[in-house]
């Protein structure tokens, strides 16, 4: 079990995170090493080449003013003072030829440097050497100068102080590199989970989704970061899924208590008809109530259809430039006969042109939809007054306004829910689709519908329509 939760916690982004930022801060911390390492070995070797030439100058100095031997009593007392195992000095001619030395019995197996003299007496400069040899531990740097006109000084001087303290730097650099990297772990670890405690509550807000609970939601810490904005967006999805779904389901719920009727009085005919049809005629009459039904029955199937289509933005508009004053017109035409029969006015108060780009056929059913409902519910001897107008130099508003039977209160922020019917209009025909079809036209067109309305006053619906389509709606209840 301990070694499967380690392996999971491997596979982790907050791990690799941690290995990021771990390994990032050791090679930045190694890159410093190397260059503090470089900048110390640099100090070190130019003080240990001006203790040289010092040295230099001073046995230069007691050449001048006292001669050779004084020379070569000074370079022994140098020596064993300072240790001979820690310097060594050679005076040699100009041919590499040594004439004098200090005590060279540890320093045997260091030779004279050609190259050097020769490069020394080219250049007439001081020439510096390092060597290493194999069996010593420490490296030895060698000065090679004039200090007469025919003497030439090597100086050698051990680098044994020089060696300790590199290697004193580099023991003090890999503990605390070590004891770093563990704490840039640590540091890395916090930092990642910290920065992901977000992106883990959006996980397990989608585990307990996924087992059923829609209501949950990714608390949003208001830190204004990429966190919190993946959290409000996570949040948005999970409203609109939400609306979604409770849509699916009310709409389930309404399609079973809709269509329950239409088919009981199919069944009742088709009982009533085989119960008690004797000639043709009666079950010509069965037929023709069959189909009336059916017909009722593939209208609200399609009308739905196209409803969810619309606001689930599947389909696109099969949009075109269009009149709609002309389509009003020709729609208050085709409702002229129908008013009139209800002994009601139709005002038709559409002048000019209004072009918009628009999918035809769905606005024409919408303005259809108005109408009828307009007529529907307006008690004889009422009007209906349709307009047209423009709303603003990017906007048509299409009005129609009756003095019917009106809308409470209590039901007008329901009346564009799919099968929803107020009260008083049950005793008319019809499937409670219609002004849900006309708000998903308007907003699948970038518009929108608004109503106000009294009660036994009348109602008023106003759509207002882009002449301009930015883009294809998918639209949300």
């Amino acid at each position: 079990m301990f070694l499967k939760k380690i392996n999971n916690i491997r596979h982790t982004l907050a791990f690799r995170l941690t290995l990021w930022y771990a390994g990032i801060f050791m090679l930045t911390s190694c890159v410093a090493f190397f260059f503090f390492y470089f900048l110390i070995t640099s100090v070190i070797r130019d003080r240990t080449d001006q203790d040289l030439l010092g040295e230099a100058r001073t046995l230069s100095s007691i050449l001048k003013l006292r001669g050779s031997e004084a020379v070569k009593r000074q370079i022994i007392f140098e020596a064993q003072a300072a240790g001979e195992k820690k310097i060594f000095f050679r005076l040699l001619s100009f041919d590499g030829q040594e004439f004098s030395s200090s005590n060279m019995s540890y320093w045997l197996d260091i030779g004279i440097g050609q190259t050097a003299i020769n490069q020394l007496i080219r250049e007439k400069r001081p020439v510096f050497d390092t060597i290493s040899l194999p069996d010593r531990k420490h490296k030895i740097r060698i000065l090679y100068t004039h200090i007469g006109r025919s003497i030439i000084l090597q100086l050698g001087q051990s680098m044994e102080s020089y060696t300790r303290f590199i290697e004193a730097f580099r023991k003090i650099f890999v503990t605390t590199m070590a004891a770093l990297f563990v704490f840039a772990a640590l540091v890395g670890w916090f930092m990642a989970r910290r920065a992901l405690a977000g992106v883990e509550s959006v996980t397990q807000t989608a585990r307990h989704i996924s087992e059923g609970s829609l209501t949950e939601r990714v608390p949003v810490k208001k830190n204004q970061d990429e966190i919190d904005q993946l959290a409000i967006t996570f949040n948005q999805m999970l409203d609109r899924i939400q609306t979604l779904v409770t849509g699916i389901r009310e709409m389930s719920d309404n399609i079973a208590h809709d269509l329950k009727s239409p088919i009981t009085r199919i069944r009742g005919l088709s009982e009533v008809s085989m119960a008690t049809g004797v000639s043709k005629k009666d079950y010509e009459n069965m037929a023709a109530s069959t189909i009336e039904e059916c017909d009722r029955l593939l209208d609200m199937i399609n009308t739905m259809l196209v409803i969810s289509k619309a606001e689930a933005g599947v389909n696109q508009l099969d949009a075109a430039e269009m009149n709609i004053g002309e389509l009003v017109r020709d729609a208050c035409e085709l409702f002229q006969a129908p008013a009139e029969d209800k002994d009601l006015r139709l005002i038709c108060d559409v002048s000019g042109n209004f072009n918009i780009f628009g999918d035809n056929r769905l606005i024409q059913r919408m303005i259809a939809n108005l109408l009828d409902n307009a007529i529907k519910y307006t008690p004889a001897g009422g009007k209906v007054d349709v307009a047209v107008n423009a709303e603003n130099n990017h906007a048509v508003a299409l009005t129609v306004k009756d003095s019917g039977i009106g809308i409470s209160e209590k039901d007008r922020h329901r009346i564009f829910e799919r099968f929803f019917r107020c009260d008083p209009s049950r005793s008319e025909a019809g499937i409670g689709l219609g002004l849900s079809f006309a708000q998903a036209v308007a907003r699948a067109h970038g518009g929108n519908i608004a109503v106000t309305s009294e009660l036994n006053q009348g109602s008023s619906f106003t759509i207002t329509l882009p002449k301009q389509i930015s883009k294809p709606s998918s639209l949300s209840r």
